[in-house]
């Protein structure tokens, strides 16, 4: 296909398809998968090997949370069935982020649920980064606890975090339909202040909750404006007693067009499969890796993944290798870039390709439905109106035998699953 030698020969400069071209992707049909899949292996082996990197999950403060996003099974008035207990104490979380290092994990997502984090919550949030780099040297600490206020994350950066994670999770023209407690401004205020104190940026979508093709499109042309290090990219998860509950919109197919897509718009970012890929992708998970080279290892924030051991299994059954802890995930140019940036921003210019230069947008509180790092906020009691894009995805009947609230690990007194 021309388009996707078209999209290649981009992706190894560096430089941005256009807007047609990322909707061409799609819109290519079944037949055409596996050339999609090709092409965009072609730009993730260029820029990230055969390396996937292992991130690990540990929720610091699960439920309760004011905000109102549609999707999340830990927001206002949600019904879902999850764990639900207050701040881990340095130690415990410590002790939960150990399980995933010792997995394999080179970099640790501290997520709690909230609008955004106090300045006692900030300081608690210091003392457990402290605590999890005194016991593991080299790992790489992500925090999202929220919109941010002035000065939080230059203290989060003085104690040790080396990223924010604060997600777009849908284009903004459609924002309002997801949240109603907070906006899009919001999101993108809480970037530009993890940029400014140096941390580097992390910031992804949600996919299923019944958006466009061409909102995708819009929310991961903001992501690349944003200039984040790492794209998550969440497939929802309809948790029963949320909104969205009866969204089952994806399919395998759907999704791995979504995430060649990312590629494609990205190409030498950290793209990053999250919450939702053993429910959607499932037996397809292995050939989303020749797209992807990022995911989360074990389980979820209030949901369960699939077993440590088989995420192990998966990658080397595929021919892929577990980045090692002194490996760098980012290339080279986008590595040194972020370290003269100290340490913050993506290392990329939109003129050059990368994944954009201007911050646009971000996350809030903790994504427990998608599981990857914070989602949106918000949303509305009644689940939105079916669209074309929910009807024209060729989604698969509901697999809600695969949706397992997580009744393991952090804030429990069960092993966790690493």
């Amino acid at each position: 296909m021309d388009l996707l030698n078209t999209l290649v020969e981009k992706g190894l400069r560096r430089e941005s398809p256009t807007r047609e071209e990322a909707l061409a992707v799609l819109a290519t049909s079944d037949d055409e998968l596996l050339d999609v899949v090709a092409a965009a292996g072609k730009v993730r082996r260029q820029w990230f090997g055969r390396r996937v990197k292992l991130n690990y999950l540990v929720n610091l403060k699960s439920g309760l949370c004011p905000e109102d996003c549609s999707y999340c099974s830990q927001r206002l008035g949600s019904k879902a069935d999850i764990l639900k207990y207050t701040w881990l104490k340095p130690d415990e979380a410590s002790e939960a982020a150990a399980a995933g290092i010792a997995g394999g994990a080179k970099r640790v997502c501290l997520v709690a649920s909230g609008r955004g984090p106090t300045d006692r919550d900030v300081d608690r949030v210091g003392r457990t980064i402290e605590a999890i780099k005194e016991q593991n040297e080299g790992v790489e600490v992500c925090a999202c606890l929220g919109l941010l206020s002035d000065g939080q994350a230059e203290r989060l950066k003085t104690a040790g975090a080396d990223a924010y994670n604060h997600n777009l999770n849908t284009s903004e023209g459609t924002y309002g339909e997801i949240t109603t407690t907070h906006t899009y401004a919001d999101r993108v205020d809480t970037v530009q202040k993890a940029h400014a104190a140096g941390l580097s940026a992390c910031s992804g979508l949600i996919a299923g909750m019944g958006e466009t093709d061409e909102d995708l499109v819009d929310v991961v042309f903001a992501l690349r404006e944003l200039d984040s290090d790492s794209v998550p990219v969440n497939f929802l998860i309809p948790f029963e007693g949320t909104p969205l509950a009866k969204e089952w919109n994806l399919s395998p197919q759907r999704c791995l067009r979504i995430l060649a897509m990312v590629r494609f718009v990205c190409p030498d970012v950290e793209v990053r499969i999250a919450g939702g890929r053993e429910v959607h992708l499932r037996s397809m998970q292995p050939l989303a890796l020749n797209i992807a080279n990022s995911i989360f290892l074990g389980d979820y924030l209030t949901s369960e993944g699939q077993a440590g051991k088989a995420d192990l299994d998966m990658i080397a059954d595929a021919g892929f290798e577990v980045e090692g802890a002194g490996t760098t995930t980012l290339p080279a140019h986008r590595a040194d870039a972020l370290a003269a940036a100290g340490g913050g921003g993506c290392g990329s210019h939109a003129a050059s390709g990368g994944c954009g230069s201007e911050a646009a947008g971000c996350g809030s509180h903790a994504d427990a439905a998608a599981g990857g790092g914070c989602g949106p906020c918000g949303g509305h009691a009644e689940t939105p109106a079916e669209t074309p894009a929910a009807v024209s995805t060729g989604a698969s009947d509901a697999r809600t035998d695969l949706v397992a609230v997580r009744r393991r690990g952090a804030g429990t007194d069960l092993a966790p699953n690493a």
